[in-house]
Order: structure tokens, then sequence, then C-alpha cells
């Protein structure tokens, strides 16, 4: 005869639920707060658009300004504005005579003594995310903070040591939950873990904490030793060879 359950209390059942309740609306808030961040920013940067669409607009339709003066309307409308523009100047760019104006723009903000020193290097992170570093996987482990445990980085760029000749990464290491803020830390080659994740996937895993990651990672051992770098005259001397 199986034995029979006692009935839950009342301070448990709720002590239950209130905690079922915040796991699920912690995801829920941080989603939430991070959308309302993103949107303030977008429609900060577009409200004087619409502001000065309201003043062209009152001499011939009050009403139609009115409606764009509306607090919300108003922020609704920067940021279609500003989503729209950035379309935009993202196909701008991707056409030939975009991408000449984006050039004689960057020169024109390295010209800018304080603004380039911030222009010039984000936009070089930004860049060097979207390319494959030299002879090193992007997403990788190093020894942090200490050399029991590990942390994933993505690597940036490769240097090489001027008197050793050792190759050296630098690696940028994000903290949770908000990756853009971090470490840059100066790693040997040789000490780094390559891993076989994808960007989306490390920066998931960063995001969540570690609970949203794939079932199985590269730990002890790189998953695809780097490429060995080859020397021009070898190469060359090993063309005429074959």
């Amino acid at each position: 005869m199986a034995e029979k359950k006692e009935p839950r209390s009342i301070g448990s059942r709720v002590k239950r639920n209130m905690v079922a309740g915040v796991l699920t609306a912690i995801p829920i808030v941080v989603t939430c707060v991070v959308f309302k961040f993103l949107l303030d920013i977008l429609a900060a940067v577009g409200r004087p658009i619409v502001g000065g669409l309201s003043d062209l607009t009152r001499p011939h339709a009050p009403g139609l300004a009115d409606l764009l003066t509306n607090p919300w309307f108003e922020s609704a409308l920067a940021v279609v504005l500003v989503v729209l523009a950035i379309f935009l100047l993202g196909w701008v760019v991707s056409r030939v005579v975009g991408a000449k104006l984006m050039a004689l723009f960057d020169r024109l903000m390295d010209r800018i003594p304080l603004v380039k020193t911030i222009y010039g290097p984000a936009k070089t992170l930004l860049t060097t995310f979207q390319q494959k570093p030299d002879g090193v996987q992007r997403v990788v482990l190093i020894d942090f903070p200490s050399t029991e445990m590990k942390t994933v980085g993505f690597v940036t760029r490769t240097l090489v040591d001027q008197d050793s000749g050792r190759e050296l990464a630098a690696v940028y290491v994000p903290t949770t939950p908000n990756p853009t803020s971090g470490y840059l830390e100066i790693v040997p080659v040789e000490k780094i873990t390559s891993t076989n994740w994808t960007m989306d996937e490390a920066m998931t895993f960063v995001v969540s904490g570690g609970a949203v990651a794939p079932p199985r990672m590269n730990y002890d051992r790189s998953a695809a030793p780097p490429a060995s770098r080859t020397d021009p005259a070898d190469a060359a001397e090993r063309a005429r060879d074959g």
C-alpha cells in the first residue's frame, strides 16, 4: 500500500510559488530593461528630428504638429526614424560611393584631436570583431584570474614579442552579464585554448551567466590548433620546387 503524502503547508506552497515566479520574472525584466535602455537611446537621438518636423508642419497643419509633439507618438516616430536612418546608412556604405564617403569621414574624424581618441579605437574594435584573427580562433579560453580556472575571451589581434619573437594574443575578456565591460589580457598563443564556439554562442554564454551554452566545450585541449605561420621565403622556395 502506497504511503500517503502529507499535504504541504500553505507557507511552503507560497514560498515555492514565489521562487518560481521570481525565476520566471527575472529574465523577462532583464530583457525589458535592456530593450527600454536601447529604445530610450534611439528616441533621444531621433527626438530633435521629430521636433523639427513638428515646427515645419505647424503653420500648415497644426493638428499634425500637435500629434508629432505627443510624447508617446514622438518617441515611437523618433525610434522608427533612427532605425530607418541606420538601415539607409548601411545601404549607402555598402555601395562604392558610400564607402568612399565613409573613408573621407574617417579621415576627417582622425584630424579632430579629442574625437579621434574615441572614434578611431571604437571603429577599429568593431571592425576587428568582423574579421578572423591571424593564426588563432576568435573565441578562446584563457587562464583567468588564476591558472586553476579558465574564462571565455575574444582574440582581437596577435602580436610578436620584440625580444624573444614569442607570439602573443590580445584577448578581450567580457564580464557577466554586461559584456560591454571587461578586461584586456595579453596571453602567449601557446597558452590559449581554442574553442569551436561562434561569437553568438560565446556572447549568449557570457550574458546568461553560463546558463545557455553548447553541451560540449574544449577545456583542456584546443578544438583546432592554430595554423602555423609560414615564412614567405620558404613558401616561395617550395613553390619553385613544386
